[in-house]
């Protein structure tokens, strides 16, 4: 086997990446300046090295505690379960929300093995039960084991006295009805609010 084949083997293996694209990326990256390629390889090694998930919340960091918890102006009564810390980006992206987050590193899905000890749940716990937090707001993907997670995360806080909430889902802002399921109209219908 070539290196060629061996970058786009390296390159295929990560997600969204098929065979075609990582072999045009392998190429792109024989065409390219010796230090382009030397600089990508030291980003990695670097990130690989550095990051690490944050002792509070699990988000992913070079300093723990990450710069959301070790922020002031953060509502720390307020904790937004997400699956994984790409899903912080993501919500952090709006501006609409000042609160805590803490990342499962996953979701329930039983038919892969992973169960709640696979998940972070036990710190989440015992922040929901610690008295400073009031609200947990609960942002898992509207999958079936996002879902489930979600149950199963409000099963267990429920009797800690906290607040426990679930993300609206619906339509997309510029989608059609024409074009939607007819569980996202389900759910757009039953999470409707007033004008």
């Amino acid at each position: 086997m070539s290196a060629i084949d061996d970058l786009s083997d390296e390159l295929a293996r990560l997600p969204g990446i098929g065979r075609k694209t990582a072999l045009r990326l392998a190429f792109h990256l024989l065409k390219a300046p010796q230090d382009d390629a030397r600089r990508l390889a030291r980003a990695i090694v670097t990130m690989r090295e550095r990051v690490r998930p944050c002792d509070v919340c699990g988000n992913l960091t070079e300093a723990s505690p990450c710069p959301i918890c070790a922020n002031p102006r953060r509502d720390v009564s307020v904790v937004c379960v997400v699956e994984e810390a790409s899903d912080i980006m993501a919500i952090e992206r709006t501006g609409e929300y000042r609160g805590m987050y803490h990342v499962l590193g996953g979701r329930l899905s039983p038919l892969d093995g992973i169960g709640p000890s696979e998940l972070n749940v036990e710190p989440l716990v015992r922040r929901a039960g610690g008295g400073e937090v009031r609200e947990v707001v609960l942002a898992t993907n509207p999958s079936v084991e996002g879902e489930a997670t979600a149950a199963y995360l409000g099963r267990l806080l429920g009797p800690l006295g906290v607040r426990v909430t679930r993300i609206a889902r619906g339509l997309p802002v510029g989608g059609d009805l024409e074009y939607a399921d007819g569980v996202t109209i389900a759910e757009a219908l039953s999470n409707r609010r007033e004008l």
